[in-house]
């Protein structure tokens, strides 16, 4: 498979620190045979990471096709030094599966990947019909949309005093600017599209709890997640 050259991305600076997001949309060449990969998949919870829900991995030919695909374009967008090299660090399905009331206090707010300006994060929304967008978040405290090495202890000591006083996050998923997290951007959940942002964004999905709810990858909120630095 090749990736459809024609298609052109949009580039959206998001935020006070104007941070580049890239969106392609009608990405579809990987669609089909994902979706019969992910139908085939046996999806266990994740236990590595927060993320509330089940996982399995993707077939490594299609990480490594899509990623060969767009990542040349990303020095230019954010700056990378041309000496650093691609290195994916992970490609799976994902599906939301927990209920509101089963959620940690860690699942109830934004949150970043990484706190290396390196690494970056992939979504490909796969299946059909209305699902929850992705959202990105301003932590009020700080003013902080991205969370580097420079930040990441003022970051954790404001946030952390902050669910203290009020006993905890609020109850749910967060979909809407709340706690000490402003909603700033969101990129609509739609198939065939692929979105690229850094890893230290505070981002969180915005979960519609009657469509996301749902580990049948046939139905559910289905993305394929590749994660990916330059070093």
């Amino acid at each position: 498979m090749t990736v459809a050259e024609h298609l052109k991305p949009t580039i959206e600076r998001i935020g006070r620190e104007q941070t580049p997001v890239l969106t392609l949309d009608d990405f579809d060449l990987f669609t089909a045979p994902l979706q019969a990969a992910a139908a085939r998949a046996q999806f266990v919870p994740d236990r590595k990471t927060y993320y509330p829900g089940v996982r399995a991995p993707m077939p490594k030919e299609a990480a490594i096709a899509i990623l060969q695909g767009v990542y040349r374009q990303l020095y230019s967008l954010y700056g990378i030094s041309p000496e650093r090299r691609l290195k994916p660090t992970g490609a799976m399905f994902s599906l939301i599966a927990s209920a509101p009331d089963q959620l940690s206090h860690l699942q109830r707010i934004p949150h970043f990947d990484t706190s290396n300006p390196h690494f970056f994060a992939l979504l490909l929304y796969l299946n059909p019909g209305f699902h929850g967008s992705t959202g990105f978040f301003r932590h009020k405290g700080t003013g902080f949309e991205r969370v580097d090495e420079s930040r990441i202890g003022t970051y954790f000591s404001v946030a952390e005093q902050f669910l203290q006083k009020q006993q905890g996050p609020s109850s749910g998923y967060v979909t809407e600017s709340r706690d000490d997290f402003e909603l700033f951007h969101q990129v609509g959940y739609r198939q065939h599209r692929m979105v690229i942002y850094p890893g230290n964004l505070l981002h969180s999905i915005l979960v519609d709890e009657e469509t996301d709810i749902d580990a049948n990858p046939e139905s559910g909120r289905l993305t394929a997640n590749l994660f990916f630095e330059f070093a």
